[in-house]
């Protein structure tokens, strides 16, 4: 199995498929479990929770990091004790690769 967390993300400004729904679960198996696949395979999340509005805050700064050292961007939504992380890549409306080596970037915090 490769190491997702030692790939790059590669440039994507559109003009490449999305991953099929088969491809995606393949990838999919490679990241964390709590990571879910949408039904049609364009989005991956994760809830991730903390003891606390420091720790939820000082993890999204952390997710902030590798996506910009990535050039890869999830949405986020921040609470006081919970972040919800959701991976897609928006130039193509659905998965790339790119997506799940960000989750697995992030799995490893």
């Amino acid at each position: 199995m490769n190491d997702l967390t030692q790939k790059k993300c590669q440039a994507c400004e559109g003009g490449i498929p999305a991953l099929s729904v088969a491809e995606a679960r393949e990838l999919h198996e490679q990241v964390h479990e709590d990571w879910q696949l949408n039904a049609d395979a364009t989005q991956i999340t994760r809830v991730f929770k903390f003891k606390g509005f420091y720790k939820t805050m000082a993890f999204v700064n952390a997710v902030a990091w590798i996506a910009n050292r990535e050039l890869h961007h999830p949405d986020l939504e921040v609470s006081y004790n919970q972040c919800v992380v959701h991976f897609t890549t928006h130039a193509v409306d659905g998965l790339t690769e790119n997506d799940f080596i960000c989750a697995a970037k992030v799995d490893a915090l």
